[in-house]
């Protein structure tokens, strides 16, 4: 009953906070321009249009400015570029530049960055999803201002209208009649019953306007049921969602491919955290993928799947499905390929350490900074691989092309991400920004040939306080092997 009840709380809670990662709509990116490396942070407005907050620190080179500016991914606005915005300088810091641009539409876009230095000039183009994550309501003092001109202006109404009836009509000095007097009251009430209809359903109007908007505006990823058939196989159906049928461009059947990939789902046992399954489902319809599950331990799973669009679009849906013990009896299917599995102590039982094991042999160490982690504070997450003898791992391969993969979950499941070494950002529309369309992204930030390094950063910073638990992903010969680590988050 515990862990029902826990699921259902945060079914709930993912619901109400998702977008292209769960809870995590910023964007944090490390990337190579010639020969400057930088850390961008892109903080999304929360309505759009709004101002999306850019920050950027060079690691490498030596930065004298930078000129931004937003396009599309793809498509019509995606070449001509409006106006570019300097980023300005931090006294404080010579080699870390702050800036903002307005985002006039929800979609796939790119902040081009045009990079001048003492090693000449350079670009850099990072992906962003930008929507409306929520409505705003006013500010109290506003609308106690507008509350005041409103009174203020219905009574001069009123006034001005007893006034008109009363004396328009009277030569000067010629006292007001009876009926004068009467007619003006009657004209005032008339007026104040008008002003009160006219108030009232202007109201109905601007709640009926704010309710569409917040159901057609504020961004809700494609519902998706999730339902386990003939024994062992899992069937996703993707429902339709308004927000993106209002954009024909970026429909639920034009997926593209991220890691090789159409769907990376992530299975996530509660309420312990303790089970977790990377798996890759095949399409099998225009809004359906199918898996045949491997030998998964009975309980309530939650679902995250994650797509891209051919925009570029990243989307992460969630639900929830409940694992019949029937499910264990048998053997299920083989993990094969970039699919995997790992099982870890419960998350309850758990503190926060540096140290993960390795079910090769040989563990990971989280290289930490010796200071606490801060919410929305940009951070490159660094590990290192060692060997069961002490020395760094030999044997390294690229995973899905990237030296590592990391998911990152709260407890109360309120946020995930799906990052890598280049960040949070898909890394399909990476590939579109970098016109690699034949599938080829070696080149790319975090796309690694084979002889990984033994050390792989993440850059990120965790949106709010509590408790995580992280999955950290890497391939040792052949083989994929997961490290779990938890920490907390401080304000």
């Amino acid at each position: 009953m515990k862990r029902v009840f826990f699921f259902a709380v945060t079914v709930c809670l993912v619901a109400a906070n998702a977008s292209g990662h769960v809870g995590s709509p910023d964007v944090f990116y490390e990337g190579v321009a010639g020969p400057y490396r930088l850390l961008v942070t892109v903080r999304i407005p929360q309505m759009i249009p709004g101002v999306a907050q850019i920050e950027a620190q060079v690691l490498d080179g030596s930065v004298s400015g930078i000129q931004i500016v937003p396009l599309r991914v793809v498509g019509e606005g995606s070449e001509t570029a409006p106006p570019s915005d300097r980023m300005e300088r931090s006294a404080a810091e010579a080699q870390f530049f702050t800036g903002k641009l307005w985002l006039m539409e929800s979609g796939a876009f790119q902040v081009r960055m045009d990079i001048d230095g003492q090693q000449g000039k350079a670009k850099l183009s990072v992906p962003v999803a930008a929507f409306a994550q929520r409505t705003l309501r006013m500010q109290k003092t506003t609308g106690a201002l507008l509350a005041v001109l409103m009174t203020f202006l219905g009574l001069s109404l009123i006034s001005i209208i007893g006034a008109a009836v009363r004396e328009s009509q009277l030569a000067p000095g010629q006292e007001v009649p009876p009926k004068k007097r009467f007619g003006a009251r009657a004209a005032m009430a008339g007026a104040a019953l008008t002003v009160l209809a006219v108030l009232f359903l202007g109201n109905m109007w601007w709640n009926s306007v704010a309710s569409a908007n917040a159901r057609d505006m504020v961004y809700k990823p494609p519902p998706i049921h999730a339902s386990i058939t003939g024994g062992n196989q899992l069937v996703l159906k993707i429902g339709s969602s308004y927000w993106h049928e209002l954009r024909k461009s970026e429909q639920l059947d034009k997926i593209i491919p991220d890691h090789g990939h159409l769907m990376h789902l992530f299975l996530v046992r509660v309420p312990e955290l303790d089970r977790f399954f990377h798996l890759h489902p095949e399409q099998t319809g225009a809004t359906e993928f199918a898996e045949v599950l491997p030998t998964v331990p009975a309980g309530a799973y939650a679902v995250f799947a994650d797509i891209v669009r051919e925009s570029g679009f990243p989307d992460t849906m969630t639900t929830q499905v409940m694992v019949p013990k029937a499910l264990t009896e048998g053997d299920g299917k083989p993990l094969l390929g970039d699919d995997s599995e790992t099982e870890a102590t419960s998350v309850s039982s758990s503190e926060p350490r540096t140290t993960a094991p390795l079910s090769g042999g040989g563990h990971v160490e989280w290289i930490a900074s010796g200071l606490a982690i801060h919410a929305l504070r940009p951070a490159l997450l660094r590990f290192r691989i060692v060997e069961k003898t002490g020395h760094p791992a030999a044997d390294l391969e690229p995973y899905m092309g990237m030296a590592g993969h990391l998911v990152i979950l709260r407890r109360d499941l309120s946020v995930f991400a799906h990052v890598h070494p280049a960040g949070s950002v898909p890394m399909a529309a990476l590939a579109l920004l970098e016109e690699a369309s034949d599938g080829n992204m070696n080149s790319m930030p975090g796309m690694l040939a084979k002889g990984s390094p033994t050390e792989i950063t993440f850059p990120y910073g965790f949106p709010q306080p509590g408790d995580y638990r992280l999955f950290l992903q890497v391939k040792r010969s052949g083989r994929v092997e997961t490290a779990v680590f938890d920490t907390h988050v401080v304000p």
